[in-house]
């Protein structure tokens, strides 16, 4: 069936060899099309090809539903643990083994990161939801770092509970939407040490407590509550502190509407370079991008599409496939991705 190039999709089968206008070969009979074959005929100026419709069943949902009940089950869990945290001024660690055990254990089948972001952003509550989404990205991480699972476990545990500390600032000042005060700003930051001492209270967990202590610490020393420089940092901290700030930016809060995604992985790019440890926030970076491949979005110039590849000359401005064209965001700078989505 000959076909323009706007409507192949992966999965059909090429027909006949391809060449180009200048007789250069592309692609070979039989070849089963891929977002990057089908890219490489439009790069190459192919409009038309004989192809073999492909016939494949829908792929399947990677367990997504059993992971929304797991991240259910985990939200209400760590709001439990807060409220346990406000009014005793300590947690029962049992708890949170027995809710991330399980979780972490089937995170490490799951690839598709940014698909399991997408299902969290869908929750309501920040404080509860961001503490999920740190603690999954802390796991992630540490994986992509090559820490053994065990070790991984720990910066996961460290991520949930970050924020604890924040059990013990004031309602209206943690749910303020506008600005803060110095003072009300100066009682945020305390919730660094709060947290700290909550997990010390709680559990014999010293890897968590200096998370807690650390995660706004940077690089170059600007962070709070010490002061810290890099040396001085635990590596967990590191982790959580990329984490943290990547689920705080993409999420709506009552002060900030969330950023793209994307955009926000470029951002983090920029900070690697002198407030957020280069290794971990690049290996973060460099094992995001390719989830974002066959993820729809929608362009501030109103188009719908789905993203087909990662540019080698700008990770962070891909190839858009549209219902009209290939958008090629490196090149058309005016344009941006607005929002990724799940169907």
């Amino acid at each position: 069936m000959r076909r323009h190039v706007m409507e192949l999709a992966p999965g059909d089968r090429i027909e006949n060899d391809i060449f180009n206008n200048n007789g250069v070969f592309v692609l070979k009979k039989g070849t089963i099309l891929t977002d990057e074959s089908i890219v490489k005929l439009v790069q190459h100026s192919i409009d038309y090809v004989d192809v073999e419709l492909s016939v494949a069943e829908e792929p399947p949902l990677r367990n997504i539903e059993k992971m929304e009940l797991q991240f259910n089950d985990a939200i209400d869990a760590f709001e439990s643990i807060f409220l346990e945290s406000l009014t005793t001024g300590k947690f029962d660690e049992n708890d949170v083994d027995d809710l991330l055990n399980p979780l972490l254990r089937d995170l490490t089948s799951q690839k598709d990161v940014v698909s399991l972001l997408l299902l969290l952003d869908k929750k309501d509550n920040y404080t509860y939801n961001h503490s999920m989404q740190v603690g999954m990205l802390s796991y992630y991480i540490a994986l992509w770092l090559d820490y053994p699972h065990e070790m991984a476990y720990k910066a996961g545990k460290a991520g949930f509970l970050h924020d604890i500390g924040k059990s013990m600032i004031s309602p209206e000042i943690l749910n303020k939407p506008g600005k803060l005060t110095p003072e009300e700003y100066e009682e945020i930051k305390r919730h660094t040490i709060y947290g700290s001492e909550i997990i010390r209270n709680s559990t014999k967990d010293e890897i968590s407590a200096l998370v807690a202590l650390q995660h706004h610490e940077r690089e170059d020393g600007t962070g709070y509550p010490n002061g810290l420089t890099s040396s001085e940092i635990h590596p967990f901290a590191k982790i959580t502190a990329i984490a943290d700030v990547y689920s705080a930016m993409t999420s709506n809060r009552v002060y900030q509407n969330k950023q793209e995604l994307i955009t926000v992985l470029h951002e983090l790019y920029r900070l690697s370079f002198g407030k957020f440890s280069a290794e971990p926030t690049q290996a973060f970076i460099r094992h995001m991008l390719p989830n974002f491949i066959g993820k729809r979005v929608r362009l501030s110039s109103g188009e719908l599409g789905s993203i087909v590849m990662t540019n080698p000359s700008d990770f962070f401005r891909p190839l858009v496939k549209t219902d009209t064209r290939f958008a090629d965001l490196s090149r058309e700078m005016n344009i941006d991705i607005q929002e990724v989505f799940m169907e």
